[in-house]
């Protein structure tokens, strides 16, 4: 398939794409659309970025237009966090433009009523964090009963956050005979014994390398200390054109550097767990509206930041595994764009460095720290007991847990 229009697919739909730009799939979209507007059931791995949202949104949408039923959740979406959640739902908002098609989202933080009334109201498609749900099953709020299509998103990341009890109690409320549709950017062992348990003959798609950065990244290391690395991304944000979507480790640690950039004068918002859904909201949409040149997370926004055109990615902090620094990465280089992701590492972690290249059989690029940014530049200190431990012991445990390690 080169073109949407070789897709035999209703005339809103088709209008939808059109009015959205979209004209030519994406490899994975190319590959993974046909086998499920066939019913077929997929499993479809590919690197962020590459467009799997469209790829399971379109052959839903299809399906509820061709079996117009009136009552019940026809098809559940389960994804990893609200973010990606809310941005799943504002794609199919915009693909089911007029077809009276209505989608809930079922997600913590956000008023229960509200997504409650959705469903009640008609929603035909229910997008999900797994912890919510499995809350509304629980009280027999809601019933999944009637749906034909699952989508398992990410689901790797799912069971890193420890859903897996989440995700098998949901499993077990959905009819046994449906359509499956599992996309991510990474399918490890655990995923795959998931996965393979309730799939029936699937399409098997991989579209590129699933554990390396996408080729139209560049990526920099710089070897700085502690007390520069403030200095050196202000250097960067002088010198360099675009928005910069900074990952720290610690919730602490982001928003004490978030507090440095606006004391710099950088329009800066923040990402973390402790932050509350509207503020999460009210970041991101600054980010996305040009509000806000930096945006730091911590990696709670790995997965859940799909936002076209962001031009860096800077790993303020070493990651906790190499898993870790792929997701972060994919972030930026996307839909076929360049972009660059820099790492800045202390001297203490250059063997944390080449742990993290020979896990991803990757080289870093080694950049010599510009003159001005060796002035060492004091944020906000918070007391040590905020602190978490020494950068080496946590990359440490994270490789003991990393699934990239032999």
């Amino acid at each position: 398939m080169n073109n949407f229009s070789e897709l035999s697919l209703s005339p809103l739909l088709s209008s939808n794409l059109s009015r959205n730009k979209f004209v030519t799939p994406t490899e994975v979209q190319s590959a993974a659309i046909p086998p499920a507007l066939a019913g077929r059931d997929v499993i479809g791995t590919a690197q962020t970025g590459t467009g799997k949202t469209l790829a399971f949104v379109l052959p839903i949408l299809e399906s509820l237009i061709a079996n117009p039923v009136k009552a019940g959740v026809q098809a559940l979406i389960l994804t990893p966090t609200r973010e990606l959640a809310m941005q799943i739902n504002e794609t199919f908002a915009l693909m089911a433009l007029g077809t009276g098609i209505r989608s809930a989202v079922v997600v913590g933080g956000l008023n229960e009523q509200t997504q409650l009334r959705a469903i009640r109201n008609g929603a035909r498609i229910v997008i999900a964090t797994p912890g919510r749900l499995c809350d509304f099953l629980d009280r027999k709020l809601v019933k999944l009963s009637a749906s034909k299509i699952l989508v398992l998103d990410e689901a790797d990341r799912m069971l890193d956050m420890g859903f897996l009890p989440s995700i098998k109690r949901i499993l077990g409320e959905l009819p046994t005979v449906r359509q499956t549709l599992f996309f991510s950017a990474t399918i490890e062992a655990s995923v795959a014994k998931l996965v393979n348990a309730h799939v029936t003959d699937p399409v098997r798609i991989a579209i590129g390398s699933i554990t390396k950065p996408a080729e139209n990244v560049d990526l920099r290391l710089y070897e700085v200390d502690k007390d520069r690395k403030l200095g050196l991304l202000l250097a960067m944000l002088k010198k360099e054109q675009g928005t910069f979507l900074v990952f720290a480790r610690t919730k602490h640690g982001t928003d004490r550097l978030a507090k440095g950039l606006q004391g710099e004068g950088v329009k800066t918002a923040r990402i973390h767990g402790d932050r509350t859904q509207n503020q999460r909201v009210q970041a991101l949409k600054g980010f996305q509206n040009g509000d806000y040149r930096v945006l730091v997370a911590t990696d709670v926004a790995a997965r859940g930041i799909h936002v076209d055109g962001i031009s860096h990615v800077v790993n303020y902090d070493l990651p906790q595994a190499p898993e870790d620094f792929i997701h972060r990465v994919g972030r930026t280089g996307r839909a076929g764009a360049r972009g660059i992701a820099t790492t800045f590492a202390t001297p203490s972690e250059r063997g944390d460095v080449r742990l993290v290249e020979k896990a991803l059989k990757l080289k870093l690029e080694r950049c010599e720290v510009p003159a001005e940014a060796l002035v060492a530049r004091k944020v906000v200190v918070l007391p040590v007991a905020h602190e978490q431990r020494r950068s080496g012991e946590f990359w440490r445990e994270g490789q003991r847990k990393s699934r990239f390690r032999r």
